[in-house]
C-alpha cells in the first residue's frame, strides 16, 4: 500500500499533522493508569497484575519497531499507519471483549500484545518520511510528530476518566469504554493514513533530500554492526530509564517526599504534578529536538545526560526540603526524557544517512523496551526493600536516585564515544539504483526545461 506522491504545490507542512494524528492516538498508552483501579476492582487482580498490559505494550513497542522497521521502509508510511491503526484499535476491541467476559488475559493480549504491535509500528511509521520532507530541520520535524506520543495522555487521561465516570467502573463500563476508544482512535488515525504523502521526484523536499543523501548512507543491517549504533542504544536506554523511573511512580514519590512536612501533598496535588510532568514530556519533544537543529545532536544529549544527572543530585540532596526545587528538577528531567525520544531519529540520520533510517530507528527502540522494564523495576524494588527495612518518606528513594545518576553518567560517556561511521559500513548503490537515480535526475531536468 504505497502512499500517493505529493502533487505539485503540496505543502510539506501537511505531513507533520498526518504523523501527529497517529502519535496522539497511540500516546494513550501513557494514560493506562486511569484504567488500573477499574481493572483491579472489576476483574479482581492485584496492582502488579494490572500493570501487565502496559508493561507488555512497551515491550512489544520496542520489539515490533525492531522487527518491523525494514517492512516500514519497504512498504511506506501509509502501509505502516494502516497496520498501526488495525492493531491499536483491535487491541481495545479485544480488551472490551475481555472486560465483558471477565477474562483479564484477554485485556493483556489485546492492549498489551496486539495493541503494543500497533504502538511500535505506529511510532516509527512517519520518521523516514518526515526526514525526507524536512532534511534541513529533521529534529524539528520528528519532534512535532513524536510530541504527540508524549501529549496523547493529556487528552486520553481526562477523556478516559470521564468515560469511566459516565459508564461506570464495573465490567460493563470498562467494556464500553474500551469499545469507544477502539472506534474513535480508528477514525482519528485514519486521518493520518489518508493525509500522508511522500515527496515527488520534482519537489523541493526531494531535491534537498538528494543533496543530503550525498553523505554517508548506511543500511540497517550494517548499522547494528557499528559501535555508533550501540553507543546510541546505551544513550537512549540510560536517558529513558532515568526519566521513566520518575514518570511511573510520580504521584506516590512526591507524596512520600513531603509526607512528614508541614504541608503534605494531597492526592489532587499529586495528580496535578503528574499532569505537569506530561506537559514537560510533550514540550521537551518539540523544544529540545528543535534546539538540536541549532546546537547539534551530540551537544543536546550532553545537556540531557549531564544536566539530568545534576537534577537528580539536587533532588537527592535537597528535594525533600523544597517543593519548588523538587518539582522544577522533575520537570527538567521529564523534558529531557521526551527530548531524547524526539532527537534520536535526527541523530541517527546524521550518522547513518536517510537510506534506512526508519528501520535503524526501529531497532534502536529495543533500548526503550529495556528501559521500560529497568526504570520502574529499580525504583519500585528499592522502595519496597527500604520500606521493609523500616524506612519511609524520601529515604525510600535515596539509593534509586544515586543509581539514576550513575546510569546518566554511563550514557554521557557513551555519547562522547560517538564518532562518524567508518566508510567500510557505507551503503554502495547497486547499478540499478544508480541508473534509476540518473534517469530520475534527467526527467527532472527535462521537466524544468
Amino acid at each position: 500500500m504505497r502512499p500517493p506522491v505529493a502533487p505539485p504545490g503540496w505543502s510539506r507542512w501537511l505531513v507533520p499533522p498526518a504523523a501527529l494524528a497517529v502519535h496522539l492516538s497511540i500516546g494513550q498508552a501513557y494514560a493506562w493508569s486511569v484504567f488500573k483501579p477499574a481493572v483491579e476492582d472489576a476483574l479482581h487482580v492485584s496492582g502488579t497484575q494490572s500493570a501487565l498490559p502496559f508493561q507488555l505494550a512497551i515491550v512489544m513497542l520496542g520489539l515490533s519497531a525492531a522487527f518491523g522497521g525494514t517492512l516500514v521502509e519497504r512498504n511506506g508510511p501509509r502501509w505502516a499507519m494502516t497496520v498501526a491503526l488495525v492493531c491499536f484499535s483491535s487491541g481495545f476491541l479485544i480488551s472490551a471483549l475481555g472486560a465483558g467476559l471477565e477474562q483479564f488475559w484477554l485485556i493483556v493480549l489485546g492492549y498489551g500484545f496486539v495493541g503494543g504491535i500497533g504502538l511500535g509500528i505506529g511510532y516509527i511509521s512517519p520518521v523516514s518520511t518526515l526526514i525526507k520532507w524536512f532534511p534541513d530541520r529533521p529534529g524539528m520535524a520528528t519532534g512535532i510528530a513524536i510530541m504527540g506520543f508524549g501529549g496523547g495522555a493529556l487528552i486520553a487521561s481526562p477523556w478516559s476518566a470521564q468515560m469511566l465516570e459516565s459508564f461506570g467502573s464495573g465490567n460493563g463500563g470498562l467494556e464500553l469504554a474500551f469499545l469507544v476508544h477502539g472506534v474513535v482512535y480508528a477514525v482519528f488515525m485514519s486521518l493520518g493514513v489518508f493525509l500522508i504523502r511522500v515527496p515527488s521526484g520534482t519537489s523541493e523536499a526531494r531535491g534537498a533530500a538528494r543533496q543530503a543523501a550525498t553523505g554517508p548512507q548506511v543500511s540497517a543491517n550494517q548499522a547494528i554492526r557499528t559501535p555508533q549504533f550501540w553507543c546510541l542504544w546505551l544513550v537512549l536506554c540510560m536517558n529513558v530509564t532515568a526519566g521513566i523511573g520518575i514518570l511511573e511512580k510520580a504521584a506516590p514519590m512526591i507524596t512520600d517526599f513531603f509526607q512528614d512536612s508541614s504541608t503534605p501533598v494531597s492526592a489532587s496535588a499529586a495528580a496535578g504534578f503528574v499532569a505537569l510532568l506530561s506537559a514537560a514530556n510533550m514540550a521537551g519533544r518539540i523544544g529540545w529536538s528543535s534546539t538540536s537543529d541549532l546546537i547539534g545532536r551530540k551537544n543536546v544529549y550532553r545537556l540531557y545526560l549531564g544536566v539530568g544527572a545534576l537534577m537528580y543530585l539536587l533532588i537527592a540532596l535537597w528535594g525533600d526540603s523544597s517543593k519548588p526545587l523538587f518539582v522544577l528538577c522533575a520537570l527538567v528531567i521529564l523534558s529531557f526524557y521526551g527530548g531524547g525520544f524526539a532527537t534520536i531519529p535526527a541523530y541517527l540520520k546524521d550518522l547513518f544517512g536517510t537510506y534506512q533510517v526508519g528501520a535503524i530507528h526501529g531497532r534502536l527502540l529495543t533500548a526503550w523496551s529495556t528501559a521500560g522494564v529497568l526504570g520502574p523495576l529499580i525504583v519500585n524494588r528499592i522502595a519496597d526493600s527500604q520500606e521493609s527495612a523500616g524506612k519511609h518518606g524520601a529515604s525510600l528513594y535515596g539509593l534509586s536516585l544515586i543509581i539514576m545518576i550513575g546510569l546518566l553518567v554511563v550514557g554521557f560517556v557513551a555519547n562522547e564515544l560517538v564518532r562518524p561511521v567508518h566508510a567500510r559500513h557505507h551503503h554502495v548503490p547497486a547499478p540499478r539504483e544508480s541508473a534509476d537515480d540518473a534517469a530520475s535526475t534527467a526527467r527532472d531536468q527535462q521537466q524544468s526545461a
